[in-house]
């Protein structure tokens, strides 16, 4: 359950954050999380639900955004098919995964006087 570790590290990036700014509280997160990040969200959001009482973002909702996998040619930037075979359809490339594997802190809403 590395969802632990990573929110572990999220909840200490924001609490950065708003300490940088000033901020009194954190309203809202929001992360991108990737089809293929290996990555629970049912799991992250229980991490985060668990995580963030006694700090910062104790009040804070968060957000998942999914990112669905996508896959495209390197050498002509064609794309490919999810759930196809991970070659182009036009030169034979095999494809290179052009999203869905990221984690990331999209927003972070403060509160500051």
């Amino acid at each position: 359950m590395h969802e632990y570790s990573i929110v572990s590290a999220l909840l200490d990036r924001i609490e950065s954050e708003a300490t940088a700014r000033g901020a009194a509280s954190v309203h809202g997160v929001q992360v991108r999380i990737g089809d293929l990040a290996g990555v629970d969200r049912y799991l992250f959001r229980t991490a985060f639900e668990t995580f963030r009482a006694g700090t910062i973002c104790e009040r804070a909702v968060l957000t998942i955004v999914p990112v669905e996998t996508r896959w495209t040619c390197p050498r002509c930037g064609e794309p490919v098919s999810n759930g196809s075979a991970l070659r182009c359809g036009s030169c034979g490339e095999p494809a290179a995964l052009a999203r869905g594997d990221e984690i990331f802190l999209d927003r972070i809403e403060l509160e500051v006087p």
